[in-house]
């Protein structure tokens, strides 16, 4: 681990010195995630699961106005690795799934960055690209605290971005029909064209060729070369 990691005596980093975004990524422990790629990829799974975080978190890191990336995860491969690359690693999961390891995961980020505007990002967007990512934060409305708003996924059932203005409540509501609750949430949908990469999360087969179509990260790249 790296000195961005949660140290062991709960203490933490010292606060960054810039407002930009705050990024709060989940992330399974790697022998349970992407189950329903299984089918597909035997046993690179967890192998494709870790890729596509870290394929995910080094474009975030490199979008232009994010300060942070955070990951909560509690495998320790996965939390060692992403440290490496630059995350903040939150490993004191709180149980309850994913929206409550996001909200977890907000607070430590607003303890951290008290006044940085603040999204939740799926980690399972091995081809995103650091320009369409700015392009979609540019288009959350910060200028008050009720600001809150929501991409949908490529299918467009889900969400792949939850954004809140400094101040304000994420109240995430991801999972299955995520769009519909986030939407009836009051949070504003960005309607932007031409982010693809932001949009395609990956949970099967299908999702993968269709990302591997668009372009992955080095990482996934890797890992699925595997498959064949």
């Amino acid at each position: 681990m790296t000195q961005d990691t949660v140290r062991p005596d709960g203490t933490l980093p010292p606060p960054a010195p810039t407002g930009g975004w705050s990024l709060v990524l989940p992330l399974k422990p790697l022998g349970l995630a992407k189950s329903r790629l299984a089918p597909f990829a035997g046993p690179h799974r967890a192998d494709l699961a870790l890729s596509f975080a870290l394929d995910t978190v080094t474009a975030a890191l490199a979008c232009p106005g994010v300060s942070r990336v955070l990951v909560v995860t509690g495998d320790p491969l996965a939390g060692e690795r992403l440290a490496a690359l630059g995350a903040v690693v939150v490993t004191d999961e709180p149980g309850g799934g994913l929206n409550a390891a996001l909200t977890h995961g907000a607070a430590y980020a607003r303890r951290i960055g008290p006044h940085a505007p603040l999204a939740a990002l799926s980690a399972d967007l091995p081809a995103l690209r650091p320009a369409e990512l700015a392009r979609v934060l540019g288009a959350v409305p910060t200028g008050g605290p009720g600001g809150r708003a929501f991409l949908a996924d490529s299918p467009g059932l889900g969400t792949t971005l939850l954004a809140c203005a400094p101040g304000a409540r994420l109240a995430p509501a991801f999972g299955e029909g995520s769009r519909a609750r986030h939407a009836a949430g009051g949070a504003h949908e960005i309607t932007l064209p031409d982010v693809p990469s932001v949009r395609r999360d990956v949970d099967t087969g299908k999702d993968l060729v269709q990302a591997l179509a668009l372009g992955v990260g080095p990482y996934t790249a890797a890992a699925a070369a595997a498959l064949v």
